[in-house]
């Protein structure tokens, strides 16, 4: 399958392309591995547009990667996210299978997707038992266990044993998988995961890296960007198509699609305009 994304609409995406077919792009960089989360629930409001929202974040115009684009939470894996931790939830030979990832980089990422979240939105998917309430985080002494993870002085491995909690990663299910093109110098290897949102628990996207956040309309935002009213990356397209065609977030969260690994290349179409276009390729 190909599909083309135009670059008009994003700046930095088509600023990158432009210097990479300028030939003032080095060797392109390794493929850092990365995992990002579409937190969703059902809309209350019985408005317009889709039964899902999604909670996104807009990254600060200053960011090296993605300035002033609109993405879910996430980032980079940590190497201590690899280490054998307290889990619960599907075992780690099942999400290797659905990720194609070896033992450690399925921990790295499964992990590195619960610390994001943590991280970014105030919500940690742990708790003190397999099937037992989330942990609530909202207390100073976990405002202070949230930054230390974000300054990377804690791993998320330290603190749920300190505090005698599991990983609850039956709250996460495997999306896509995207990795970063060639033509831009920061490159990721991501996984995408998709969450309900727990009910009793709040959420608040207080991170440094963004400028706005909230609960969105898929279909909303897309048609913002398609405006040039929001800035989208490839990936985030695609996953907020599918989110449209949801029913109810549940209906989402069960669903499971198949996952190829997909690489975007860059192109030239006929009006000399630098495009993405997406092709799949099998995991291997």
């Amino acid at each position: 399958m190909i599909r083309d994304f135009p670059t008009g609409n994003t700046p930095a995406l088509r600023a990158s392309a432009q210097a990479w077919l300028d030939g003032n792009q080095p060797a392109p960089p390794v493929a850092r591995p990365a995992a990002t989360v579409m937190i969703v629930r059902d809309r209350a409001d019985g408005s317009g547009g889709s039964a899902v929202e999604v909670f996104m974040l807009r990254r600060v115009a200053s960011m090296a990667f993605a300035p002033s684009t609109m993405v879910f939470p996430g980032g980079g894996v940590d190497a201590r996210d690899g280490a054998e931790l307290p889990w619960a939830g599907p075992p780690v030979l099942l999400w290797q299978a659905r990720l194609g990832s070896d033992d450690d980089s399925t921990r790295m990422l499964v992990v590195a997707a619960v610390r994001e979240v943590f991280e970014e939105c105030g919500v940690l998917f742990a708790s003190e038992s397999p099937s037992g309430p989330l942990v609530d985080v909202s207390t100073a002494e976990w405002t202070e266990v949230r930054r230390g993870l974000v300054a990377r002085e804690l791993s998320l491995n330290d603190v749920l044993r300190r505090h005698g909690l599991v990983l609850r990663t039956d709250l996460l299910r495997a999306e896509a998988h995207w990795v970063t093109p060639v033509f831009e110098p920061r490159r990721f290897d991501t996984r995408f995961f998709v969450a309900l949102m727990p009910a009793g628990r709040d959420i608040d996207g207080a991170t440094s890296e963004a400028d706005h956040s909230g609960w969105f309309d898929p279909a909303t935002v897309l048609a913002d960007a398609e405006a040039g009213q929001a800035v989208l990356l490839p990936p985030t397209v695609v996953c907020l198509e599918h989110l449209t065609r949801a029913e109810s977030a549940l209906d989402f969260f069960d669903e499971q699609p198949v996952i190829r690994k997909i690489m975007p290349e860059l192109a030239i179409t006929g009006g000399k305009r630098s495009r993405h276009a997406g092709r799949h390729e099998a995991v291997r």
